[in-house]
């Protein structure tokens, strides 16, 4: 059985993928693939032309939450996703949340202009980055942190995201906050109190270090 991971660790959707990969203890290779500059063949592997993509053996599972969702029933153990069914209702949402709310502003309106544009050699429009991260984020900010909160109502500690233990909710969100420190992001720790010191417990697991070291050292010039 071979797993072969195909996309960029700049990428959070690639890096989530990752992420699990690295929680569960999988044996994996990676397969270094570019979205603006595909192999010829990209799109026989992914139909739609976006990383990742994920080979195990000679079958290929394409987007990111079905991938991880593959490796949860194929590798249970730890388990990333609850097993009751409203948590892990809660859990996927809050994957949902960062990966098709936030990530498609954040992406394209702020990690593109600080991070990817000097990679390409083009100029940063700094003035769009920054209006996004005063006016846009804290509402996202806002939303987490009252999350973490209510699962303290609910009798939990407010370390995680559903219930008392780490999962894929937490990964997601974490992950985001990836990219937005490359960018120069920091969060307010008197405003978001919770959110701030569930960020640095995230950044501090094995896990997330080591997909952030290598990345700092690559692009970090605005890491925060």
């Amino acid at each position: 059985m071979t797993y072969t991971l195909l996309g960029s660790s700049i990428s959070p959707y690639v890096r989530k993928v990752k992420l699990v990969l690295l929680e569960k203890k999988i044996e994996h290779a990676t397969e270094d693939v570019i979205p603006f500059n595909p192999p010829k063949d990209w799109r026989a592997i992914s139909p739609l032309g976006k990383i990742p993509a994920f080979r195990h053996d000679d079958k290929i599972i394409n987007d990111s939450t079905i991938i991880c969702e593959y490796l949860e029933r194929l590798h249970p153990s730890p388990a990333l996703q609850p097993s009751d069914p409203y948590l892990q209702a809660r859990a996927r949402w809050i994957e949902e949340y960062v990966d098709g709310g936030l990530i498609p502003v954040t992406g394209p309106k702020v990690f593109f202009e600080l991070v990817v544009k000097p990679l390409l050699g083009q100029k940063s429009d700094e003035a769009t980055a920054r209006k996004v991260i005063d006016e846009d984020l804290p509402a996202y900010f806002d939303y987490f942190e009252s999350e973490l909160e209510s699962e303290v109502g609910s009798g939990f500690a407010g370390e995680f995201f559903v219930g008392d233990q780490f999962g894929i909710a937490d990964i997601a969100v974490g992950n985001l906050f990836v990219n937005l420190r490359l960018c120069g992001v920091r969060l307010d720790a008197t405003r978001w109190k919770r959110l701030a010191a569930f960020v640095d417990r995230m950044h501090a697991r094995p896990s997330f270090t080591a997909v952030i070291e290598p990345l700092k050292a690559a692009v970090g010039k605005r890491w925060a």
